[in-house]
């Protein structure tokens, strides 16, 4: 009883008062920058600089990145990871220096204070909403005319924590076909089993992440998206199968237990 009391406290009070009191505070700074040129370079160096690092950090956690010089590009790149864990978007913004772009979830818009800024630094999608799944690809083009690369988790049921990798959404393949983006798959080994949707289990520590090689799509039309997407899938699960600690397995031979 106490130990699941420490784990609710720490995973989900202890994270979201982080992430939320910076919001809190940084809030009239942020909304002064939105009026200045750019602004959303601005943004984003705040997001990883201060935002990210102090809830990641003051979690608990710190992070060692495998072939970071992959990150590397001379054009835009869309860059895709798994998505097992409220942490992602800290590790994401702490793992890539050059700013993105994320298409993220239309729900978000609604929280206080934070939604404001959100519907002004992301891409937004109602994914029940044809039109707006469409509208995400002209927001896109607009993003990446900008110069900034962007990021996005394409899972689709990414909290089905018994799923070690959920099928991929043809969205972000179609992106990269069409703007002709290299993608950078990720691969987030640690979250799923230390710090998990649900407040069942986690621990305190390094935080892996691998940078894969560049999928290129030169040449490929809208046919090729399915199989892109498979490709894409495959990396990213293979490196979890493989994992020589076994995190994301453990973690969900853990909710099968924990639910059967």
């Amino acid at each position: 009883m106490i130990k699941r009391f420490f784990l609710k406290f720490w995973l989900e009070f202890w994270f979201y008062f982080l992430a939320g009191i910076q919001v809190l505070i940084y809030f009239p700074f942020l909304v002064l920058i939105l009026l200045l040129p750019k602004a959303y370079s601005k943004l984003f160096w705040i997001a990883r600089n201060l935002w990210a690092r102090i809830t990641l950090h003051g979690s608990g956690y710190y992070v060692k990145v495998e072939d970071k010089e992959k990150l590397k590009s001379d054009t835009n790149c869309l860059i895709i990871a798994n998505h097992s864990s409220h942490m992602d978007v800290f590790l994401m913004l702490i793992t890539c220096k050059k700013p993105f772009v994320f298409v993220g979830k239309k729900e978000l818009y609604k929280l206080p204070f934070f939604g404001y800024i959100y519907k002004r630094a992301a891409i937004m999608v109602d994914r029940s909403d044809s039109k707006s799944r469409f509208e995400v690809y002209g927001q896109a083009n607009e993003m990446l005319k900008e110069g900034y690369n962007v990021c996005i988790f394409p899972e689709t049921n990414y909290l089905d924590d018994t799923i070690l990798l959920a099928d991929f959404k043809r969205g972000a393949f179609k992106i990269a076909i069409e703007n002709n983006l290299p993608i950078i798959p990720l691969v987030f080994y640690d979250l799923k089993l230390k710090h998990p949707w649900y407040p069942m289990f986690g621990s305190l520590g390094k935080l892996r992440v691998k940078v894969l090689d560049k999928i290129s799509v030169e040449g490929l039309t809208e046919k090729d998206i399915p199989s892109l997407t498979k490709k894409a899938y495959n990396k990213i699960k293979s490196e979890l199968e493989n994992d020589p600690k076994q995190a994301a397995v453990k973690a969900t031979n853990n909710w099968k237990k924990i639910l059967s």
